[in-house]
Parts: structure tokens; C-alpha cells; sequence
């Protein structure tokens, strides 16, 4: 029974519909992204991505095909006339070929159109390698065992090697295609005594096979290269058995592979298998011998007896390498006898760490968030950022810095109007000195409020402090900006009077202009909201700003590039930029080190997520080629060369002629903003933890690797510690801006190195330099250090947690100070404050070690005295007799103060706990607390020390002293310079 012809009728145009519907959707992704590029004026990235991706998939896909499809239809073209009859009847095939033959054009059709979009999908995907490969710039430097330029290996040997891999993969499906189309049309049967096959069927398949081993010896020979890639050794790079065995075998096996493929193709000519199957048999049988269990034999009867000797040469080659391609090669080793006694140095008149940043980027961050976050939909990055701006004398100081920036609507209001067209930005730069606090312990903030105000505000000349590009992940993927200027409806920021709130109206010239009515609906699909078209307040000045993430938005215009995971904001000509880092990568450089990136730049910050993970893809070539900035108002993007003596970005500048431009375009206030990458950083310490040492023979032994210690403030020895960015005075040298970290022995908790990289961008940017500390004098490292703050004034700080509050260390900092390395830590008490606001930190006080000596004070000046012969020496303990003559005095100042102490620090809560916080209030008691902490410390310094046998008098109920060495829980005991350490009263 026939189907009228309606029904019939419906499924085309079902299928039609949804072709079109799809087709539909897929041009407007294409076509908004062309948009956005055009918007940006990247658009030659745009079309040079593109066309490479075209025409790779056409000649992936038409080559695929052309060699698939073309032996399938020679095999079927070459069918025995008469079919199975020719070897004695029907087989298994014969159901299978009945059932296909019907269908066979359109499954031949639809195979290859499969076949073709993945092959050209895969081929596409290789555009970078192609792009490398036609546009390589010359290393101008030799491989030492081919003494090929490098850039052979960077970017001629993965073309060919992808060529080669698309060959084979071609030339198996056309060998599994045929045979199965011989087989099905009776070209050859599997049956008793052997496999027959037709003359036509034993030329295709040999001619096929031939081939397939031709592509082998080919194989073989550019695998030689790849050798020097090879990780058999002590160390990444040709070693010895690889020199000296694998090498000769890789030839003799291209050689043999040469042989077997002519006698496959001789089997096209002389019938019988005999010749395909000793060639098959030959090539099996050498590729096992030669290529496996020659090498084998050579690596563990001549290597392995006498590996540190056989591979010194090639442990040479590879320290060279990879310190070359780590760009390392120049880092400065210098011996610093590090003095561990602050009694025998001179410290009065050192003023390198007077004005060292104590404020915690990543513990401030919510200190901001309370302080300056003014409403709720507000908010600042997890982590903030460490720059340097001047004071009122012109000095450049180490600041905290961070952006306001937008979250979502408030609770309730949180609609498409108000996210698209309502709240469209942050607003307001925040700053403060990283070196001092207000008299409450609150960040000394010098640019602050909406609209912005303070004193680096009138130096830097703010004049655009709106954030429609920012880190923070905002609700609304897009915003629709602009529209109509003379009835603005963005909020700017809240104010008190009128509306209680200040509107704006975007006039940047980033964003793509959605006035049309076309460009409407197609971001209407892009993003499946009818709003976009509905919306009466989209106009012909309306703008759409999407990817406004600035590292996003640089990965985009930049896709050859890998991203450093913390771009930072500065103030750049009077408007707000983010600052990122560029890197070009490879894991092609010849005898370097392949590592992880991911585990390479894993630390605390990037395990609690408050910067960018990098990817775990292997590398063993990085330069931090290229500075990026991205307008925070208008999201404009540029790219300036920053390395350019290097090939990598020699190539895509090559491929992408302009989009990157020259150094000599960066403005000089641009210049004193960037900073040496922390990503690159962290590589190259991780990289130097162990090539910092040059002899072979004392890297084979590695009794000299160092490991980048693990962070205190975290307690997880696992986690590494992050860099700092922070002011530091090298031996020798003057105040600089600085990125730093410690080493530790692979052995010991001691310090092994202090390691510190120029930040500045002046003359000296990127000068790397390594204190090695001395063998004979131990020098504590980090963990150590943490260890004897916390315990040491256990009391102290305990006595500053008690209640709502608790303790939080800062960033525990390592500087050369006096002629040896000195520890600084902040020491911040979090408080719940009223309102029903989060707790937050605020500094109360800086810990500072300088080898066995330990201070603590409201201020690092104080506590660099405590060390150095200040309060610690003067502060003598009276003699036995005149402690046993005053027991009853020194005990009753003992108890008041410890009263005045509870009482300052309940006024201090009451006044936080107020709505809002009564700061002034707060400060008074903080100094009343201080007060009190100090009579408490002189008090306990009167007790009468108890014999070793004395039992504990102190009551239950009493609060623990605040001295500095006091311990809640310890029993009374005699500290090593007489003083006691228990609570006695």
C-alpha cells in the first residue's frame, strides 16, 4: 500500500527544516565571532585561523578519501567476473554481500562523507603545526649530535611526523577497505589448505602492503631525529645506548624495510606468497632483534655497570639544554655566607627591609571585600594583586591592589533586563601601600570609594575608573552597553542622594554594535535569548561586550600563545589596564628537560584556585615572549614583543604578520608596571632546583638538589610555597622590585638557597640571582621558621584569638638583611564584625627571626629592634632575691594586667560588632591592648622563677600571659636565658 503523498511528502521537509535550522545557528557562531574579532581588530587571526582550518580539512578530506575511496573502488572495479565460483562455491560472505550490494552507493557515499569529516576535522586540528612548519625563523644554533638547526626539530620534524602519521593511518583504512571488498566479491576466501585469492586481489593487497612498509623505512629513518627527544636515560635526550645502538638500529632497520617493501612489490609480479611472507617475517624479526634486543643488551650490560661515566657526555648535553631552553642559562650562582647571629652584625644603620611589603595579598582580599566593597553586587578577586606606585615623595612603594568589580544584581532583582542592560560594570580602583596599616591594623588605603578618591588617584591621573573587563566571574555571560546617552540606565555607582544611584552610558569602542536588526537575531540565537530582538532598549548605539574575561580575551586574539594564570590591573595613562603575560611553548626542544606545566607551576595558590591552573601538557621550552594589555573600559587588546630574539614568536609573528607589536610602541608609564611572570617563575625554579648544578658528576649523584619548600602558613608540606612579589636589596645591589623564593635541601629542613629575579622593567629586568647559603652554618628554612613563631609566642597570639576571633599568618617572607636572611611574617587577627558581615583580617602583628632570635611588635621597626639589641637586651631579669623579696607586688601586676587586657579586647569586639563598626572606637582599644600585652610581658618578667620541681600554681581559670614566649598549656619551665615561661601567678 502506497502512502498519499502528503505523509510522504513530510520527512524531506522535516529534514530540510532542521538543515536549515542547524545551518542556521552554526553561521551565527561563525558569523558573531567574526564580529567579535572585527570588533577587537584581530581580524587577521580570525581569517588566517580559519583559512588554514579550511584548506587542511579540504586536503585532509580529499586526500583521505581519494586514497581510501580509490582502493575501495579499484578492489570492487577488479572483482572476479563470476564471483565466489571461482574457488568452488559460496562462503559466509555471500549473505553479507546480498544484503549490501542493494545500498552499496549509498553507504559508499555515506562512509566517505564520515571518513572525511573526521580525517579533515583531524588534519584541521594540526593548524599550528602547519603554520610552524611554513613559517619557522631559524634558531641559528646546532643540535649537537645531527648538527641540524634547531628549528628542524622544533618545527620541520612534527609536520613530518604528522604527515607521516596521516599516511599510515590512510593507508591501513585502504588496506581494511579493500580487503574487505575483495572479500565480499569473492577476490579471495579464507578456507582449507591456505587463503585464495584472485590475481587482481594479491596485486592490490601487495602493491597495499608494499606501500604500508615503504612508509615504515621512512618511519625508521625520521625516527633517528627523534631521538633526541628520547627519555631512555639518566636525563631527557639521546643517551648513550641511544648513540651508540638505537641509532645504527634505526638505520639497518630503514634499510631492511627498504628490502621488504621491494620484495612486497615483486609479489605483484611473482605469484604465491612466499616472497610477502619472508618479507613480512624479515621485517618482524630484525624490528625485534635490532630494534629491541640489541639496544636492550647494550643499556644493561654497558650502561647500567658504569651509567655515571657512559652518560656524563650526554648529561652535559642535557643540563646545556634545558637550562638554555628554561632560559636560565645566565642565572647568577653566588656563595652568601650568611650570618645566623644577629649579636655579631651591624644592623642599625641596613635599611633594606624598612619598607618591605607585610600586607598579605591573598589573606587582604576580603579585608577589601568588607571595607571597600560598598553593596553586595560588588566584589575583588580572591587574590589580590602586588604592584608599585609612588608615594608623596616620588619613592615607589610595594602596593596591594585591586578593581571592583561587578558580581550580579542583588537578590531578587536579578533579571535579563538588569543583567544585561542595568548592571554592566565594576567600578574603582583600590590601593594601599603594602607597608603600613592604619592605627586599627586596616589596610592605609590611598585609592579608595566610588567615585575613586586619594592621593595615588591624583598622582597616576585616573581618569576612567569603569570595569567592563574584568577577572571575576559575572551572572550575565554578555552585556548590552550603550544605547541612549541623554536617558542613561547602566548603573555607574550607588550614591546617597536622588535615586541612590548614578547611571552612566557606555561610549567605548570596544564591544560589537547590535543596532541592526540582523546582527540582533544572530546573537539572539548565539546566546537562545528573544529578548535581544524584543528588547525596546536595544537601540542603534547599543553595543554587546562578551569575553570580557582579559585573559580569555587575550587567549582569543592570541591563540598561539599560553597565558600566565594572574593577570593584574595598573593604572596606564589615566585608565585602568590588566597587565598579562604571554609564553611561547614547546616540547620540541632538542636533549631538554619535558616536564608537566601543571605540576611545574603548582603551589597554594594555585590549589585553592585563586589564580589559573595551567594545563598538565608536557613542555621543555618557555619564554615569556609577549606583553599583553586589555583596556578594563573598552576591552581593547595589544600585543607587544617582549622577547624578540625568540624564534617561536619569530614564526607566528611570521604567520600573523602586525598583530604583535614591537616593544619600542609600549609607553614608559606601561614599561614601570610590568612585572617578571610569576608561571615563568615558578618553571624555572622548579627547573633550577636541580640545573643549578653544571657538572655531570655531581648531578648524577644529586646529593645537591634542592626542593622548593612546602608553605608553613598552610601546614601541608605537599603544597609548595608560592613567590612573592616584594622589594628586596641583593648583596651589592640597591632596592628593587623583585620576585622571590626559597630553596631547601632534598635532605633537611635547612636553607639551602634564596633566589630572587630583577621585576622592576628597568635595565636589570629579568636578572636572576641565587644566594647559596653555606654548609657550615645552618640557616633555618621556612618550616623551621614558622615553627619557632608559632610556638614561641603561642601565648601572645592566643591571647589576640580568643573569642570571635582567630589567628592568621601572612605570607611568610625570606630577605638578605645584615649580612644574612632574615624571616618577616604578618600576623593578622580575623574578626566577625557586626552586621552580618564576614569576618576579616586586620594586622596586629609582624614576627621577624633573624637565625636563632625571634621578634614581635605592632610594627616591623619594633620587632627588627627586638632582634638587633634592642628590647630583647635591655630587658635583663631582676635576681632571684629580689623576686622572692616582691612576690606579692609583681603577681598583683600580673592580674591587672590581664584585666586590662580582657577589657581592651572586649571593647575592641563591642566596637566591630557595632553597625557599622566603630573604628575609631576599635583603634583606642587596640591601643589599650597593647598597652596591656606590654605590663603583662613586664609583669611575668617579675615572677619568681620556680624551681624544676615546682608544681604548677597558676588557676584554672586564668588567662594565658601574652609574653613572647609564653605557651597556654606549658608548665612552668625555665626558658634558656632565665626567664620563665609558664604562668606562675
Amino acid at each position: 500500500m502506497r502512502l498519499p503523498r502528503r505523509p510522504r511528502l513530510l520527512l524531506p521537509v522535516a529534514i530540510a527544516l532542521v538543515a536549515i535550522v542547524a545551518l542556521f545557528f552554526l553561521f551565527s557562531g561563525i558569523y558573531t565571532d567574526y564580529l567579535w574579532f572585527d570588533s577587537t581588530g584581530f581580524t587577521s587571526v580570525f581569517s588566517g585561523v580559519v583559512l588554514t582550518q579550511i584548506v587542511l580539512f579540504l586536503v585532509g578530506a580529499v586526500l583521505m578519501v581519494g586514497i581510501a575511496g580509490g582502493n575501495m573502488l579499484l578492489a570492487f572495479r577488479t572483482r572476479p567476473m563470476f564471483g565466489p565460483a571461482m574457488f568452488g562455491g559460496g562462503s559466509g560472505a555471500d549473505r553479507y554481500r546480498m544484503a549490501l550490494d542493494p545500498h552499496r552507493k549509498l553507504i559508499f557515499i555515506v562512509g566517505m562523507g564520515l571518513l572525511a569529516l573526521f580525517s579533515g576535522s583531524s588534519f584541521s586540528g594540526q593548524w599550528k603545526t602547519w603554520l610552524q612548519f611554513i613559517n619557522g625563523a631559524s634558531f641559528g644554533k646546532q643540535d649537537q649530535l645531527f648538527g641540524m638547526d634547531i628549528s628542524f626539530f622544533m618545527f620541520d620534524y612534527p609536520f613530518i611526523r604528522m604527515v607521516l602519521n596521516f599516511l599510515f593511518t590512510a593507508v591501513i583504512i585502504s588496506i581494511v577497505l579493500a580487503a574487505i571488498t575483495h572479500y565480499l566479491y569473492g577476490g579471495f576466501r579464507l578456507q582449507s589448505p591456505g587463503v585464495h585469492a584472485s590475481r587482481a586481489a594479491r596485486i592490490h593487497l601487495s602493491a597495499l602492503l608494499g606501500v604500508f612498509v615503504l612508509l615504515k623505512a621512512v618511519a625508521y629513518w625520521i625516527d633517528r631525529f627523534g631521538l633526541v627527544f628520547s627519555d631512555r636515560g639518566f636525563v631527557h635526550g639521546a643517551s648513550y645506548t641511544d648513540v651508540n645502538a638505537v641509532l645504527p638500529a634505526k638505520t639497518i632497520l630503514a634499510i631492511i624495510a627498504l628490502i621488504c617493501a621491494a620484495l612486497f612489490f615483486a609479489g605483484v609480479v611473482r605469484p604465491g606468497g612466499m616472497l610477502p611472507g619472508v618479507s613480512f617475517g624479515l621485517l618482524v624479526l630484525s624490528a625485534i632483534l635490532i630494534g629491541g634486543v640489541y639496544p636492550a643488551l647494550v643499556e644493561q650490560f654497558q650502561v647500567k655497570p658504569n651509567q655515571q661515566g657512559k652518560e656524563a657526555a650526554y648529561i652535559q648535553r642535557n643540563i646545556a639544554a634545558t637550562r638554555e631552553a628554561y632560559n636560565v642559562d645566565k642565572t647568577e650562582v653566588e656563595t652568601y655566607n650568611a650570618q645566623a647571629d644577629p649579636t655579631k652584625v651591624q644592623a642599625n644603620g641596613d635599611t633594606s627591609v624598612s619598607g618591605v611589603r607585610l600586607l598579605d595579598p591573598a589573606l587582604v582580599s576580603s579585608t577589601y571585600e568588607q571595607t571597600q566593597r560598598i553593596r553586595g553586587f560588588y566584589s575583588f578577586a580572591d587574590s589580590l594583586d602586588v604592584d608599585r606606585y609612588p608615594d608623596s615623595t616620588g619613592k615607589l612603594i610595594d602596593h596591594v591592589v585591586g578593581v571592583r568589580e561587578l558580581t550580579s544584581p542583588p537578590e531578587g532583582q536579578n533579571n535579563w533586563i538588569n543583567r544585561a542592560l542595568v548592571y554592566t560594570h565594576g567600578y574603582g580602583f583600590v590601593a594601599a601601600p603594602g607597608n603600613q596599616v592604619d592605627s586599627s591594623g586596616l589596610p592605609a588605603y590611598d585609592a579608595k570609594d566610588m567615585p575613586v578618591i586619594g592621593p595615588l588617584v591624583n598622582s597616576t591621573k585616573l581618569k576612567e575608573s569603569r570595569v567592563y573587563y574584568g577577572e571575576e566571574p559575572a551572572s550575565a555571560e554578555y552585556v548590552i552597553a550603550g544605547g541612549n546617552p541623554n536617558n542613561p540606565q547602566e548603573l555607574d555607582y550607588p550614591e546617597t542622594g536622588g535615586t541612590g544611584q548614578k547611571n552612566t552610558t557606555y561610549i567605548g569602542q570596544g564591544g560589537v554594535p547590535v543596532g541592526s536588526f540582523v546582527n540582533r537575531l544572530l546573537y539572539a540565537a548565539k546566546y537562545g535569548e528573544a529578548n535581544i530582538v524584543l528588547s525596546g532598549d536595544v537601540n542603534d548605539k547599543s553595543k554587546i561586550l562578551y569575553v570580557r574575561n582579559p585573559r580569555d580575551r587575550v587567549q582569543k586574539v592570541a591563540p598561539f600563545l599560553t597565558l600566565d594564570g594572574n593577570p593584574y590591573p595598573a593604572i596606564i595613562d589615566g585608565r585602568i589596564q590588566w597587565i598579562v603575560d604571554g609564553y611561547t611553548t614547546s616540547n620540541d626542544y632538542p636533549y631538554s628537560q619535558s616536564e608537566s606545566l601543571g605540576d611545574m607551576t603548582r603551589d597554594t595558590t594555585t590549589d585553592r584556585r585563586v589564580i589559573a591552573q595551567q594545563p598538565s601538557d608536557k613542555i621543555n621550552y618557555m619564554r615569556n615572549s609577549v606583553k599583553a594589555t586589555v583596556d578594563a573600559y573598552d576591552g581593547t587588546v595589544k600585543l607587544y614583543a617582549w622577547d624578540n630574539n625568540d624564534p617561536v614568536l619569530k614564526t607566528w609573528s611570521n604567520a600573523f604578520p602586525g598583530v604583535v607589536r614591537p616593544a619600542t610602541e609600549m609607553s614608559a608609564e606601561l614599561r614601570q608596571h610590568v612585572r617578571y611572570p610569576e608561571d615563568l617563575f615558578k618553571v624555572q625554579r622548579y627547573t633550577l632546583s636541580r640545573y643549578h648544578i653544571t657538572d655531570p658528576a655531581a648531578f648524577y649523584s644529586g646529593q645537591d638538589f634542592w626542593n622548593v619548600p612546602g608553605d608553613p602558613t598552610q601546614g601541608d608540606k605537599n603544597i609548595k610555597q608560592p613567590p612573592y612579589y616584594l622589594t628586596t636589596t641583593m648583596p651589592g645591589g640597591s632596592p628593587a622590585f623583585s620576585l622571590t623564593t626559597t630553596f631547601v635541601p632534598r635532605q633537611g629542613p635547612n636553607l639551602a638557597a634564596f633566589m630572587a629575579v630583577d621585576s622592576s622593567g628597568g635595565s636589570d629586568y629579568g636578572r636572576m640571582r641565587i644566594l647559596r647559603m653555606p654548609s657550615s652554618t645552618p640557616i633555618p628554612g621556612p618550616g623551621q621558621a614558622q615553627n619557632s613563631f608559632q610556638s614561641r609566642f603561642a601565648g601572645e597570639l592566643n591571647l589576640l584569638g580568643v573569642g570571635a576571633s582567630s589567628v592568621r599568618y601572612g605570607n611568610l617572607l625570606t630577605l638578605p638583611y645584615a649580612g644574612g636572611l632574615v624571616y618577616i611574617e604578618p600576623v593578622y587577627i580575623q574578626v566577625a564584625a557586626g552586621g552580618g558581615q564576614e569576618p576579616y583580617p586586620i594586622l596586629q602583628r609582624v614576627l621577624v627571626s633573624f637565625g636563632s632570635k625571634i621578634g614581635v611588635a605592632r610594627t616591623l621597626e619594633e620587632a627588627l629592634q627586638e632582634v638587633f639589641g634592642g628590647e630583647q637586651q635591655q630587658q635583663q631579669q631582676q635576681p632571684s632575691d629580689q623576686q622572692q623579696a616582691q612576690p606579692n607586688t609583681a603577681t598583683s601586676a600580673l592580674n591587672t594586667a590581664i584585666a586590662n587586657a580582657k577589657k581592651a579586647y572586649s571593647d575592641a569586639q563591642k566596637a566591630l560588632q557595632a553597625s557599622p563598626p566603630d573604628w575609631d572606637a576599635y583603634g583606642d582599644a587596640q591601643k589599650r591592648l597593647e598597652e596591656a600585652l606590654q605590663a603583662l610581658e613586664g609583669a611575668n618578667a617579675q615572677q619568681p622563677q620556680p624551681s624544676p620541681t615546682a608544681s604548677p600554681t597558676a588557676s584554672p581559670s586564668a588567662s594565658p600571659p601574652a609574653s613572647p614566649s609564653a605557651s597556654p598549656t606549658a608548665s612552668p619551665t625555665a626558658s634558656p636565658t632565665g626567664s620563665p615561661t609558664g604562668n606562675t601567678s
